[in-house]
């Protein structure tokens, strides 16, 4: 046996650029999916401004984060769907936040019922729809984490104003699965999984909430679900 080991990958850099507690909570609200701005970034992880502008400088220069310009601002966001996966690899085996407070609680409460992964649904919500699909024989497995959509579920999907086609056309990986970190079982995401939350917040299923990245489900959500999907949530 070589006395060497021999890595595919030096992922100690970006160990640690986690491991601040700072750019942790910037890159945890991030998650939204939604760029904020650095002043928000800054309220959301109690630090000052300029300590903020140095947390984001290490983020971009380790490719964590991206900068959207919009006239003279500038807006951060995650690089992609592959930070957004490890960092909910990260809460899996993290210990939860300590609460402290009756408002904690309530938002941890709004963040287990549903929320968004990124772009996709994620909590009970994300967890019942992904069962509903796989259970309803509207999607099936297509080898290590990838599915693909049925006849019948293109039809469903596409009955909601989804096309499918061009999803399976884009670059991102089309259909696949998350572990989600408060309900340890999987949800959908992928090209299909992000168009899909995308869809049911236009319809107005899915309303976003103060809390950031909690969504809530509303009476249309309720019945659009169980119509379409077979989905029934609590």
């Amino acid at each position: 046996m070589d006395s060497e080991l021999a890595l595919t990958s030096d992922f100690a850099p970006v160990a640690a650029l986690l491991a601040d507690r700072a750019r942790a909570a910037m890159l945890t609200a991030l998650l939204d999916g939604r760029p904020l701005a650095a002043g928000e970034l800054a309220r959301t992880a109690g630090v000052s401004a300029p300590t903020a502008s140095a947390h984001l400088a290490r983020l971009l220069d380790g490719g964590l984060v991206t900068v959207v310009k919009q006239g003279r601002w500038r807006y951060y966001r995650l690089r992609g769907a592959d930070v957004a996966q490890v960092i909910e690899a990260l809460s899996r085996i993290s210990p939860p936040v300590r609460v402290r407070s009756l408002r904690q609680s309530r938002d941890a409460r709004r963040l287990h019922a549903a929320r968004t992964c990124y772009d996709h649904l994620a909590g009970e919500a994300g967890v019942g729809l992904f069962a509903a699909l796989l259970d309803g024989g509207l999607i099936e497995p297509d080898g290590d984490e990838a599915y693909e959509v049925t006849g019948k579920g293109e039809e469903r999907l596409e009955a909601l104003g989804l096309d499918v086609a061009a999803l399976r056309r884009t670059r991102r990986k089309f259909a696949s699965h998350c572990l989600d970190w408060t309900e340890r079982r999987p949800h959908l995401n992928g090209a299909l999984g992000a168009a899909l939350t995308d869809r049911m917040i236009e319809l107005g299923w899915f309303e976003r909430g103060t809390t950031r990245r909690a969504l809530t489900v509303t009476e249309a959500g309720l019945a659009g679900l169980a119509d379409s999907f077979g989905c029934v949530l609590p």
